[in-house]
């Protein structure tokens, strides 16, 4: 199942849970996703979305960090960069990116394992691709409903690397299509403003609000989501 090349991270810096696994920072990483679990006590959790409100918010850093956590704790996971505007993921992990997200949507490449890649133990990596004309169309897109369910049939979480909801629609389109969506919000960044639209826009599009983590905290008020505050600089 998918590609064996194995691959290291060439940006250790944000996967913090690799290089630093006993440090502040990746506790509270391990907070962020125990209180994702005691959200899905109904429903297990298959698809997580996770985005922000504008850039900069550190949303690919939480994201990424809570997809090796996950995979560390025995899980086959899947982390699929969907910012197709902005990619990120594939630098972090040092992967290529002439295929990806956007290939399989544009129907570039009829088998999803051709753009898959395998890390570390349990994690497997979908970078976004080229660039398209269509980013949200392709995201709202029929074909990405059959994506991930092609994909959790394989796996045992899916998490979705979301572009910022209020610069593009794009996130509001995945929203209905997954479990669950965290959203970042960044300390003396993020403005009241755009968080208010930002949730709005959420609700409107369906989504279920996991909850929100308060991220690059200063250090003399971490008291972030659900009494953790994950502060590191990020995408």
């Amino acid at each position: 199942m998918f590609n064996k090349n194995r691959v290291v991270a060439t940006t250790p810096v944000k996967l913090t849970t690799i290089v630093e696994p006993t440090s502040v920072i990746a506790e509270q990483i391990k907070t962020i996703r125990t209180n994702i679990n005691f959200t899905m006590t109904t429903n297990k959790l298959r698809t997580l979305m996770v985005t922000s409100a504008m850039l900069g918010e550190g949303k690919s850093t939480v994201s990424s960090n809570l997809a090796v956590e996950y995979a560390k704790d025995g899980l086959k996971v899947l982390l699929v960069d969907a910012d197709l505007r902005r990619p990120t993921i594939y630098e972090t992990f040092g992967l290529p990116n002439q295929v990806g997200l956007s290939s399989w949507l544009g129907r570039q490449t009829a088998d999803v394992n051709e753009v898959i890649h395998s890390t570390i133990n349990n994690l497997f990596v979908m970078t976004s691709g080229p660039k398209p004309p269509n980013p949200a169309e392709l995201l709202g897109s029929q074909l990405m409903n059959e994506f991930l369910s092609k994909v959790t049939c394989q796996l045992d979480l899916v998490i979705i690397d979301a572009p910022p909801i209020l610069p593009v629609t794009d996130s509001q389109l995945l929203a209905n299509k997954v479990d669950g969506t965290v959203l970042v919000v960044r300390e003396n960044v993020a403005q009241k403003s755009a968080v208010r639209g930002a949730l709005n826009a959420l609700r409107q599009s369906h989504a279920n609000l996991l909850g929100v983590v308060l991220n690059d905290v200063s250090k003399d008020r971490r008291n972030g989501y659900y009494g953790k505050g994950y502060y590191n600089d990020g995408n």
